[in-house]
């Protein structure tokens, strides 16, 4: 069996860390004598690779199945690869529990999906995740807690006897998830602050993050975490625009290229662009030349030949 290093951290046996970029979700594949189980699922564009990299492990491993799927929230980049891996595995889903009836609605203004202007194959549930609980993962134990603040849903995974956290978008190596929340008026800044405090008093070794690489310097990255949230939270029009920026992004991430005329119609369509344009103040003439050269300004995009082009 290879080690995993993780810094100076050794990956406890039974855990595999499938970093994935920032279209799909890191996805983390835990295996015992009594248990196979996947958290996160990733972006539906990657459904096929999230259900080859789940083949793929538990052939190496010698499994026969996946037993269970853990979503921390219910974003698409976080689930876009439930329904694939319910089709070719048939295993239990678990949500956080206070999501139980907009999935079984699917109501994809409740799940955001129609407000994100993103999309998700549908899925159902079989089991819920309560914070205060403990969950069976592979081969260890760990505890389900409250994450709110990206996602008032989300959860987080900790497991004590090794001091890792899954964090989700909770707690990434260089700040957190944009504060969606805060954008349609149901608060966020409380929420995020109280979740990095919680996290400030775990012992924690090791954060896998749903975002980047896994890392130990925590102290360093909570520090990071609460200047942003200062930052963000002392000027909420600063929300505003990351959150804009953000969900471009995330876009041209799955479009890789899209012509001006249809990224103004998306940015037209997408409910929560309309209400971020109106805390900003701005008409959607203005709120359409700004949005996609606020990408380019920050390297994240480049427009070339009438073409909005991501730049990785």
């Amino acid at each position: 069996m290879t080690k995993q290093w993780i810094g100076d951290y050794l990956l406890p046996p039974g855990i595999e860390i499938f970093e994935r970029g920032w279209l799909s979700a890191n996805t983390i594949f835990m295996y015992g004598d009594e248990d196979v189980s996947l958290v996160d699922s990733g972006y539906c564009a990657h459904q096929q690779l999230t259900v080859d990299l789940v083949a793929n492990a538990l052939q190496q491993q010698g499994l026969k199945t996946l037993h269970k799927i853990i979503n921390t929230h219910l974003h698409s980049d976080h689930c876009g690869g439930n329904a694939a891996l319910s089709d070719t595995f048939h295993p239990e889903i678990w949500i956080p529990a206070s999501e139980a009836q907009a999935v079984l609605d699917w109501n994809v203004d409740l799940l955001s999906y129609q407000q994100l202007g993103q999309v998700c194959p549908r899925f159902t549930y079989q089991e819920l995740l309560v914070p205060g609980q403990e969950i069976l993962l592979g081969r260890y134990l760990w505890q389900i807690l409250a994450a709110p603040g990206h996602d008032h849903h989300a959860i987080m995974l900790y497991q004590a006897d090794h001091q890792i956290l899954i964090s989700g978008d909770a707690l990434w190596e260089d700040g957190f998830g944009a504060i969606f929340p805060e954008l349609w008026g149901e608060g966020g800044f409380t929420e995020v602050g109280q979740t990095i405090d919680l996290i400030e008093e775990l012992p924690i070794a090791l954060v896998i993050p749903g975002h980047g690489k896994p890392f130990t310097e925590v102290k360093q990255a909570i520090a990071s975490a609460k200047s942003r949230l200062d930052y963000l939270a002392s000027e909420p029009d600063r929300n505003a625009r990351h959150g804009a920026k953000v969900l471009l992004k995330f876009k041209l991430l799955e479009w890789r290229s899209m012509d001006m005329l249809s990224v103004d119609q998306w940015i037209a369509q997408t409910p929560i662009l309309n209400q971020m344009r109106g805390q900003l103040q701005m008409s959607m003439e203005d709120f359409q030349k700004w949005l996609p050269h606020a990408l380019v300004k920050s390297n994240a995009a480049k427009i070339e030949q009438g073409y909005l082009l991501n730049l990785d």
